[in-house]
């Protein structure tokens, strides 16, 4: 039995990490910070998957959990950062939205910055739903907001990242 619920993680984590990952981006600020997350994030599914026999969780309990995650992270670095007065430091995201390796498409370049300029709550639900192929229902379960709430801030983040790609466009091409 542990050889096929050890199997079933491996495929699991296989499947789901990318997605996993680049949610955790989003509350981290180095891609080695995000990978501490989803590590935590994965321990504690396990020790929580054990009580109820081993298997797999599903993946808005793993959002939400890498969500909690993040949040504790981000409480601790805080307290600390006041203790001991030191600089903020900044967010790397560059390798964050989109393939990483199409840093020479210029409209991927300016849709990843997009992206990133979006507040944390629209960013997180786009995340989810568009590169975690979440539904609303899971993402409002994830997020602990209302179904609608969720539709809400995807419909904002999608009006918002069309804009910002038509003046970016309108900009490009020298268009009043």
């Amino acid at each position: 039995m542990k050889v096929c619920v050890s199997a079933a993680w491996k495929a699991w984590v296989a499947e789901f990490g990318p997605r996993l990952l680049l949610f955790a981006r989003g509350w981290a600020p180095t891609r080695e910070d995000a990978e501490d997350l989803v590590q935590e994030a994965i321990l504690r599914l396990w020790n929580y998957q054990q009580d109820k026999g081993g298997g797999v969780p599903d993946l808005p309990l793993a959002f939400s959990t890498i969500r909690f995650c993040g949040l504790n992270h981000h409480r601790s670095e805080s307290r600390r950062r006041k203790r001991e007065e030191s600089i903020i430091y900044l967010n790397d995201f560059t390798d964050v939205w989109l393939d990483p390796s199409v840093e020479d498409d210029e409209d991927a370049v300016r849709l990843r910055d997009a992206v990133q300029k979006l507040s944390t709550k629209l960013r997180e639900v786009v995340t989810m739903k568009i590169w975690g192929g979440l539904t609303f229902a899971q993402i409002s379960e994830a997020l602990a907001i209302s179904q609608n709430t969720a539709a809400s801030r995807y419909r904002y983040a999608l009006e918002q990242l069309a804009q910002d790609m038509r003046r970016l466009k309108e900009e490009r091409h020298g268009i009043a």
